[in-house]
């Protein structure tokens, strides 16, 4: 049985998209089959951190959801993306970034019971052993719902106050649903603070695991989410955080 993780953050610029593909490139170099799907429907992006163009994608997302194809023709084999240390593979799910499509969502929406659906044949089909959703931020409907489907759900966060009391909500929210594994990620801690310090201070906070605390790196802000992290920073300190993360959600 496959493992549905949804990485997801109460509001947007938490670094989301890029610890969704830097955990699926964990699984992979590991051996795992990985689905990376992006239900951020409204502002898609993570395809760019893998690396593929527009011009690369025949079927996205929205094309599945209006019924122009099967959700398994959206998949993108982007295990290339991992620059030879692939052991598995790495199949990404994308949205639009075609203006109109992005407006026909905002305006006319669509059937989110398509998305579980969708979700079942990409794991039967690719015969995937995780799939990582990477969501929209904030709780919509299309959110709550990939959350309830989860097998674990990681909550991404920054040490900011307005943070704080979004994911107050999140947790609250995730406890009513019954995930069976919720975890929390701090996302761009300083260099000045200390991470067993805040780490310990969040747990209390929640009354939830911390499964990973990210200091401020010149390396990832430099890279500007043109590559994944793991693959072109092995020996980084926060790689071995994405391991320990990897590690939380699938134990």
């Amino acid at each position: 049985m496959a493992r549905i993780i949804s990485v997801h953050s109460f509001r947007g610029g938490t670094g989301k998209s890029n610890i969704s593909a830097n955990l699926a490139a964990v699984y992979a170099m590991r051996g795992a089959r990985v689905g990376v799907i992006d239900t951020d429907i409204q502002s898609p992006g993570i395809h760019v951190i893998f690396g593929l163009g527009e011009e690369e994608i025949a079927y996205s997302l929205n094309d599945y959801l209006w019924g122009r194809c099967s959700i398994e023709q959206t998949a993108c084999d982007v295990s290339a993306s991992l620059e030879g240390r692939c052991k598995g593979a790495v199949y990404l799910i994308p949205s639009s970034v075609n203006v109109a499509d992005i407006a026909r969502v905002l305006h006319d929406g669509y059937d989110i019971n398509l998305l579980s659906d969708g979700f079942r044949a990409l794991i039967e089909g690719l015969e995937l052993d995780v799939l990582i959703i990477d969501t929209h931020p904030g709780l919509n409907e299309e959110t709550l719902l990939s959350i309830a489907v989860s097998s674990a759900l990681l909550v991404v966060m920054r040490p900011d106050y307005q943070d704080y009391q979004g994911t107050a909500l999140t947790v609250e929210v995730a406890r009513e649903l019954e995930v069976p594994k919720m975890l929390l990620v701090i996302n761009k801690v300083p260099a000045s603070f200390d991470a067993g310090q805040i780490r310990s201070t969040v747990e209390r906070t929640y009354n939830c695991p911390v499964a990973g605390v990210i200091m401020h790196s010149d390396e990832m802000m430099t890279l500007a989410s043109q590559g994944i992290f793991v693959v072109r920073y092995p020996g980084h300190p926060v790689v071995a955080e994405f391991n320990r993360m990897a590690d939380a959600l699938s134990g």
